[in-house]
This record gives structure tokens, sequence and C-alpha cells, in this order.
């Protein structure tokens, strides 16, 4: 053989052998990645035809697929419109996917491995794949309250309720205001489904955030609670009754500013009690702490409580913070971080796994919200299973602070969550926001006290109520109270 010859023979080798590489690494390596790719249209056209398998809450369908009447042969349906949309999502043929319906998408639309058999079975039967399911462990009625209590601020009403089982992490609810029907985006009508897309994303309330997630906001005077706690842990206060400064306002050396009290109270003196402070959510008190517990110190608590972290699988989340990356802070500025101001934003379950470990002797419980995963045949392949996400405070520790929010509760700002025969913890929050907008109303809970079923923290950006009446006792107590007595059965 010559060589020009065997130059071309050796050139058209490497040739094979690449093609033959690429090949195997489409169809093996990015063969998930590529499958999943919301702009795969020939992936749509085929899952578009089959049986995608439903998303299930106690049992009942909240997305299932329809046999419908077009070239589709299936029509994704969302029985309850928006009440489970920020967690179900959408499944559209111009759009794609969203939440659970992307994150399980495999499952969802059978082609995950773990269902090999049943494409087997499938193939030979002339038959196409047919979805496995996922049933999610939200509690029905504690999600319809929560929607309810939202709903009932009326129609300009903006907020999110989260509600998680403190000792395991199951998500219980998981509500938005304004929320959207993700019926509109799975239509084959393409036309009015960009339509509505087009509104949905162009509107400013942005009904397609998940809120309870993915929008972190000043918790206010919720984040008191991480305060105490850095207190207790870092020993600059060891129980309930030692004391602590009180009065109308904190100075601060060299600076004209100081921190005053809601409605310019003096919380009942100076010295109060730590118990005291927290009862009538002294701003002076914990402004005053925060100084003596030192930035690091409080940066370390928020951290354990899950600030900074994405703890939460299948939904989109943005990690609550204490400040912004390399903030050194300033003696006001951090004393305005103890009560929840200057840069502390937090999620409303982020806020829920707070009072969640507070209840649940100081231990943090990684939040999920998928039980099970199963196949077409109903075999489980996968659970949900509770798992520590870490200690946030000592056992002792916690329940001198537990205790503390039950009195919050009985006799301080709390008394909208009130539950007859059951011990109550809780704190309210009305954290400042733009001179030109209302202050965000919060408010945190969790009952029993002492064997706790359920934590929930409230957040209302805006509602229709007045301004001088918005705070968080009086907009969210209500709605937290209503929901933990959903979840206790009573």
């Amino acid at each position: 053989m010559n060589r020009p010859i065997r130059s071309l023979a050796v050139g058209c080798l490497v040739l094979f052998l690449a093609l033959l590489v690429n090949v195997n690494y489409v169809q093996f390596v990015k063969a998930d990645d590529l499958n999943d790719d919301t702009g795969n249209k020939r992936v749509i056209n085929e899952q578009f035809s089959r049986n995608r398998g439903p998303i299930l809450v106690a049992g009942r369908p909240v997305a299932e697929s329809k046999k419908s009447s077009d070239q589709y042969k299936y029509q994704r349906v969302y029985p309850d419109k928006g009440l489970y949309a920020h967690v179900t999502g959408y499944f559209s043929y111009v759009f794609g996917r969203g939440a659970l319906e992307n994150s399980e998408n495999q499952i969802l639309s059978g082609s995950d491995n773990r269902l090999f058999v049943n494409r087997v079975v499938d193939l030979l039967s002339n038959k196409q794949p047919t979805g496995g399911s996922v049933e999610l462990t939200l509690d029905p009625l504690a999600q319809k309250t929560a929607a309810d209590g939202l709903a009932a601020l009326g129609k300009d009403t903006k907020g999110a309720v989260a509600a998680i089982n403190p000792q395991t992490g199951e998500i219980l609810a998981m509500v938005n205001q304004p929320t959207y029907d993700p019926n509109q985006l799975a239509s084959h009508d393409f036309t009015a489904v960009q339509k509505a897309w087009d509104k949905l994303t162009n509107d400013d309330d942005q009904p397609m955030l998940n809120r309870t997630t993915q929008q972190i906001l000043p918790p206010g005077s919720t984040f008191k609670l991480v305060t105490a706690a850095a207190a207790l842990e870092n020993g600059v206060v060891d129980n309930a009754s030692d004391k602590v400064k009180g009065g109308r306002s904190l100075s601060f050396p060299g600076v004209q500013y100081k921190l005053v009290n809601e409605n310019g109270s003096s919380c009942g003196g100076d010295p109060i009690t730590f118990g005291r402070a927290l009862e009538v959510s002294c701003n002076v008190s914990f402004g005053s702490l925060a100084g003596k517990i030192g930035q690091d110190a409080l940066d370390e608590q928020a951290s354990k409580f899950g600030f900074g972290t994405d703890p939460l699988a299948g939904l989109p989340m943005n990690p609550s913070r204490f400040t912004t990356s390399d903030t050194q802070l300033e003696n006001t500025q951090l004393a305005q971080s103890g009560i929840g101001q200057f840069e502390v934003a937090a999620t409303p379950l982020q806020m829920a796994m707070v009072a969640g470990a507070i209840a649940n002797e100081g231990e943090v419980m990684r939040p999920y919200v998928i039980k099970t995963v199963r196949s077409p045949n109903v075999r489980v392949l996968e659970k949900g299973e509770p798992q520590a996400f870490g200690r946030a405070m000592s056992r002792s520790n916690a329940a001198i602070l537990r205790d503390m929010m039950v009195k919050v509760v009985e006799r301080g700002t709390a008394t909208s969550a009130r539950i007859n025969g059951v011990d109550v913890g809780g704190k309210t929050g009305t954290a400042q926001s733009t001179p030109d907008r209302p202050p965000y109303a919060w408010f945190v809970a969790f009952a029993p006290a002492k064997n706790p079923k359920v934590a929930v923290a409230v957040v209302v950006e805006s509602s229709d109520t007045a301004r001088d009446e918005i705070a968080g006792g009086r907009l969210a107590g209500p709605i937290a109270r209503s929901v933990m007595e959903a979840v206790l059965g009573r």
C-alpha cells in the first residue's frame, strides 16, 4: 500500500473512531441531559403522546394526564388549578416544565432507568411507556386552609405560607398568593398558551414565583429568635430571667442614630428580663444583645439554622442570608441585623425551619416534599425519609427558648395564635421595607410545644389592609393558627 492511501486509511479510521465515541457519548453520557432539555421537540412530541404519571396528595391526583382527542393523545390536567401550582409546576409543549414536573420528569414520563423492565414490557406489547407516580408530603386541609387565609385578606394580597413537621422535615403546606393556573400552560391550544405565558411573565406581582422558597424578605422581629438562640449558645444570657437592656432607645458611641422600639414603648423598663424582651419584642434589647454576641457568632448561628444554604431537593430555592458577602457591619448595622433588618433576608420556609428547630429540641430537619415515588404498577422506588440538617442549639437552650415562645403566645405579642387546650409557641414580626410601601407582616409558630407536629411561617407582603393596621400578629397570626389547627385536626 502506498503512503497516500495508507494516510487516507488512517485518517478514515480516526474519523470512524471519533464518530463511534461521539455516538456512545450522546446515547449514554448525554442521554439524560438531552431528554431533560425542555427545548427538545422530538422528546416533547414523544412524551406528549404518553400517559404521564400523576402527582398525588393524600392519594388524590393534583396533576394527571387524561386522554385527548387530538394528535397528542393525552392532556395534562391540574384539577385544583392554582392551589398546588408552585409545587407541581406545569407541563407545557411550548414552554417545557416547571417545579416537580421538571425535577421528577424522568419518573413521570416513564423514562427513568428504574422503569427499564416496564419499558421492555410496553415495547413487547407495542404500547407507549407509562409514567410512574410521585406522592407528596402535603396536607390537603392545611394547604387549603392557608390559601383561604391569604385570600381572605383581599384580592390584592401578596404573601406566602410554609408549614413543616418539625420532627421529620416533611413539608405540610406550601402556598403562594397570587398564584397561577398551570392548565393554561398545559393546553394544546398553543396560541392561548403563548398569551397566558406573556400575561403571567409580565405581571408585576410575579404569580409564578414560589414565594415560600424563592423570595427572600427582611424577616423583622421573627429573626429575634435567631438572636435569642445565639445569646443562649454563646453564654451572653443563661435563662429567661436574666436581665437585659430595655428602655425606649439604644444609643451608639459617636453617632446620632438611635434604635427605638415600635410605637416608642419602653418595653416595661430598663433593665428587663430576657423573657420579657421576647414577649414584647423589644428592639432595644435585641439590638443590644446583637452587639454583645458579635457579627461572626450571629452569622454562625443563622447558618446553623440553614441560612446561606439550599436544603430542599426538587424545587427551586434561594438561600436566606444574614448579610451579603464580605460585609463588615458597623455597630448600628449589627443592632439592626439583630432585629431582622438591614441586610437580613429570609424565605418563609427558612423561618419555619427556625421555629421547627427550636420546638424539635434544637435539631434542624432537612425539609422534603416527596413522600414516595412509585412505578406504574405501584412498586415503591423511592421513599422520603427524615434527615437531620444539623444541630442549631443544645437541647437545654432550645427548651428555654421554646418555653419563652410559649409565653409570647400566652401573654405577649402573639396571642392571635392561641389554640384552646394546646401549648403553642410563636413570634411576630413587622419588617420595614421602603418608605413608599407598607411593612411586611410575619408570624412563626409551632404546636404542640413539647411534641411538635407542625411549625409554620406566614408572611404578608401586602394586602388591602390599611397601612397603620399592618402587623404580624394581626394579619399573619390568625392564618398560622388556622393552619396549625388543620394539621392537628382541631
